[in-house]
């Protein structure tokens, strides 16, 4: 395996398991409180459905939407540029960075934290202009 290739893996790992602590993040709420939305799970649980959500997991799924729209996008591109042999130091720079970029994304929305999560989301979203760049230079 070429290490362009090994390190795309480990950040799609990497993305993978973050959106998966998401929802760990919202279960835990719910079964921390006990408060649940859906009619069979307040019933598992001997409990009355709830109107709307708990505030932490309405967050936690707006990061996720927010995750919806960048993270597929990191993946196509990011194979893009591995498998046309885009420049590796710098593919894998950005492929770093936008992973870096989406924790600390995640962990500023779920906190509250302005304007930091502007900022890291703006990160990300350069870095995938950059990946498109070098996937578009890498047709030539």
């Amino acid at each position: 395996m070429n290490d362009l290739l090994a390190i795309y893996a480990g950040c799609v790992l990497v993305l993978c398991l973050k959106m998966f602590a998401i929802s760990c993040y919202q279960g835990f709420w719910r079964i921390r409180r006990r408060a649940f939305t859906n009619l069979e799970d307040a019933a598992f649980f001997s409990r009355l459905a709830q109107p709307q959500e708990l505030p932490q997991v309405v967050r936690a799924q707006r990061a996720w939407a927010n995750d919806l729209e960048n993270i597929p996008l990191f993946f196509a591109l990011g194979g893009l540029c591995v498998a046309l042999g885009s420049s590796q130091g710098v593919t894998g720079w950005l492929f770093g960075v936008f992973t870096l970029a989406r924790l600390t994304h995640t962990v500023t929305y779920l906190a509250g934290l302005q304007p930091w999560r502007t900022l890291t989301y703006a990160v990300g979203v350069a870095c995938l202009f950059g990946l498109g760049a070098l996937a578009v230079l890498s047709l030539r």
